[in-house]
């Protein structure tokens, strides 16, 4: 199906003649691409990611999207796509018109990797039969989706549009369709939740037997509907301890199913783990494009506005509006430690010293020597990485390895 639709594509001839060469290829490291799509057919609750619900903004937006390939493609040099990331808002309100001039100007303006991942992030009231058998025409091999809940009252109180039966047919429908590569989010420690209805979440994802599954607990995020009622006393949340709870239950039961836990909040079958988001945590390049997306190339970071009409304003002018920050070397170690301790693979002290010098390794090791005496550190040769018990006091933890 993506071989007949790249022949189809005149942009594509381009990726025809990566294939050709893919052996010279091999040698260029990859990068990944972000594409933010602000649109939402409602607000969640709890959301405090940028969006819109005026699709009168849709048009402009892919052309300003498609503009802004050609204006920011040098920000992670010569180096191919390996990852390709349709976030949001809600990805799945985009159609097959959208979609063609999206992946036409992909191909005309960037290289790709012959093995790409390429993720929609989709509401489930979206994947009817019809729009899961359009996706088919265009090269997506992997889905997201925001179930958050199977439980009617969960659903409700996060103002979701789906339905538990919505839920579970939307998944069946990608595997139907060949859509294996399937992720879906949980959210935990919303209020009056119980211990039960957690397990009982748990059950049904792991009867549905997908391959990726992310699990968050609910944050109370200043600006959000949620945050509102949290000052108005509506709501109350969680106390510590069953938040404690639930996340070990989450840990166990996935564990007893199959799933690594390969990341604080993301769990997967063997060859299952995201490629984008392993990117993020990893140190990759990447490039985001549209409204709020932020860009990274180990020199500096780029972030577009969050505002559909000057995001499109600036594009369309040919001078988009973005700010950016020069990341020093502290920053930068900073960073490499909040991203890889979230990971199962760690912090390696031989890549500290090589990336950032003899001082903050010394200063890392100083660091970290109480919290491996506790157990909370496990040092594994030349690794450094989170034991379980760790897991629930990483902040902590991190915070104690940061240089400030």
């Amino acid at each position: 199906m993506f071989e007949n639709y790249v022949v189809q594509q005149q942009g594509f001839l381009k990726f025809k003649l990566y294939l050709l060469c893919k052996d010279i290829i091999v040698s260029i490291q990859m990068a990944g691409l972000y594409i933010h799509v602000p649109f939402c057919a409602k607000r969640c609750l709890y959301c405090d990611f940028f969006s819109n619900t005026e699709m009168k903004y849709k048009e402009p937006y892919i052309n300003a999207l498609i503009k802004e390939m050609e204006l920011r493609k040098g920000y992670i040099g010569n180096e191919a796509l390996e990852t390709i990331y349709f976030g949001g808002g809600t990805p799945s309100q985009l159609d097959e018109k959208d979609f063609g001039k999206i992946f036409e100007a992909i191909y005309r303006h960037f290289d790709v990797a012959e093995q790409m991942e390429i993720t929609l992030e989709a509401n489930p009231d979206d994947m009817k039969r019809e729009y899961v058998s359009l996706l088919r025409n265009y090269p997506f091999n992997r889905v997201s989706m925001g179930v958050q809940s199977f439980h009617p009252e969960d659903l409700r109180f996060l103002n979701r549009r789906h339905d538990r039966e919505q839920a579970i047919k939307a998944v069946e429908l990608c595997k139907e369709y060949g859509i294996t590569n399937i992720s879906i989010d949980l959210i935990y420690g919303l209020p009056n939740q119980t211990q039960q209805a957690w397990e009982e979440n748990l059950r049904q994802a792991i009867r549905l037997d997908v391959p990726h599954l992310s699990a968050y607990h609910l944050i109370y995020e200043e600006g959000t509907a949620l945050y509102k009622l949290l000052e108005a006393g509506k709501v109350t949340p969680i106390n510590e301890e069953l938040s404690v709870s639930f996340f070990s239950t989450l840990i166990d039961r996935l564990a007893e199913a199959g799933y690594l836990h390969y990341e604080i909040s993301n769990f997967a079958r063997p060859g299952f783990f995201s490629k984008h988001n392993s990117s993020y945590w990893t140190g990759k390049k990447y490039l985001g494009l549209g409204p709020s997306a932020h860009s990274y190339n180990g020199i500096d970071r780029e972030w577009n506005p969050s505002s559909l009409p000057i995001y499109i304003d600036g594009i369309e002018n040919g001078h988009p509006t973005i700010e950016s920050e020069d990341l020093d070397l502290c920053t930068r170690y900073n960073d490499f430690i909040i991203t890889g301790l979230r990971t199962m693979w760690g912090v390696s002290f031989a890549d500290i010293q090589t990336k950032f010098g003899r001082k903050l390794l010394s200063y890392c090791q100083k660091q970290a020597q109480p919290h491996i005496n506790q157990g909370l550190l496990l040092q594994t040769g030349d690794k450094l990485i989170l034991s379980k018990s760790g897991i629930f006091v990483s902040d902590g933890i991190m915070s104690d390895l940061l240089w400030v």
